[in-house]
């Protein structure tokens, strides 16, 4: 399976197509368009989660909600490109238009211009925008749908918002009772929005550190034989490939460094006719492969690097010292990068997953899941 995604953040809209699903996969649009919903909430998001009202839509691939083995192509269309199409319209428009010079710390423009040979930023951060997470949230879901025929379940919530971190460790089935910020307790969800208000008042921003949690995964899926088969490999990427993470850990990760390796591996038992783990250090990983305990995996969120007060860069026009541009921007977005990080992680399990089983058909994908041991 591939999924490969395109448009710009206040172009026309946003699309993604997904080879290789099975044929014979049922959608339920209703729980896609939640999801979207759900990334474009989180306290202290922007003003353009006012302007757009993400939907799916399906191109291709899929007759009465049921996918047909043909690549399935998804659109979220931009609202706000009305108001944009004189400065973004790729059939003609006024280049010279919200032209962005004085390059923001953090983001990719300044990179980016250099890479492409640019003189204008916009054409570089409307591709790095965030905004690209929509149609990867609709293609993930999609994904999840998949998974969740197999019986492989995905939750996640956030751990932390700046310096307010939640310290408890929760069961899996706690996990669906999260906070309006992605949290688990209301407490800390008070302090968190108060470190929120401050940073607006203050023209910041904010990051955090989401945990996701798989249940369900059966041993086996990824490889020791070859490096780009590890499955650890493989979701840690997928998580770094999201906008504004900067760090992932599997299972205790970091911590593991500071322990002897007596209180640091998971000791193996054989309990009702199956291999079990007595605890889940690894994070349901070893050597590169799933070991059926769930998969414990945390990705950190480094704050948005749009600042309204701006920091300090340089105006690539007249290589002078200048204020970054404050393009629209949210004060903290971590409540929707939890969200889009269950989406990410969603897509690639399921390419984890099709890999290893093949298959034309839902049918024969969970036969063949059915019979793993």
């Amino acid at each position: 399976m591939k999924v490969t995604t395109a448009g710009e953040s206040h172009g026309k809209g946003l699309f993604a197509i997904i080879e290789g699903l099975p044929a014979g996969l049922t959608l339920d649009m209703g729980a896609i368009n939640a999801a979207l919903a759900a990334r474009q909430g989180g306290y202290g998001r922007g003003a353009r989660q006012k302007i757009e009202h993400d939907e799916i839509e399906i191109l291709s691939g899929v007759r009465n909600l049921v996918t047909l083995g043909s690549p399935v192509t998804v659109a979220v269309w931009n609202r706000d490109y009305e108001n944009w199409r004189p400065i973004m319209a790729p059939e003609g428009c006024d280049t010279s238009l919200k032209r962005l010079t004085k390059v923001r710390p953090g983001h990719a423009d300044l990179a980016g211009i250099q890479k492409f040979g640019q003189t204008d930023a916009r054409n570089v951060l409307e591709r790095a925008s965030a905004r690209e997470t929509a149609v990867r949230v609709a293609a993930g879901e999609i994904c999840r749908q998949l998974l969740a025929v197999l019986g492989v379940e995905v939750k996640g919530y956030v751990v932390s918002v700046g310096g307010v971190r939640d310290t408890n460790v929760y069961p899996f089935g706690a996990l669906s009772n999260k906070t309006d910020l992605g949290m688990l307790s209301e407490e800390l969800t008070a302090a968190a929005k108060a470190e929120i208000d401050a940073c607006r008042m203050a023209g910041d921003t904010l990051g955090g550190i989401i945990e996701l949690r798989v249940s369900g995964l059966k041993s086996g899926f990824g490889s020791c034989m070859t490096y780009p088969e590890k499955l650890d490999a493989r979701l840690a990427s997928v998580l770094m490939s999201v906008q504004a993470i900067k760090g992932v850990e599997i299972g205790d990760g970091f911590a593991l460094a500071t322990r002897r390796g007596s209180a640091a591996h998971d000791e193996i038992c054989y309990e009702n006719g199956a291999y079990r783990r007595a605890t889940n250090h690894a994070g349901g990983i070893e050597g590169g492969m799933s070991t059926g305990e769930e998969l414990v995996l945390r990705a950190a969120m480094k704050p948005i690097p749009t600042l309204m007060q701006g920091l300090s860069t340089v105006d690539v026009a007249t290589n002078k010292p200048a204020r970054a541009a404050a393009e629209r921007s949210d004060v903290c977005a971590v409540t929707a990068c939890e969200v889009v990080l269950e989406a990410a992680l969603c897509t690639e399990l399921a390419r984890v997953v099709l890999e290893r089983l093949g298959g034309d058909t839902m049918q024969e994908v969970i036969s063949r899941y059915g019979d793993l041991s």
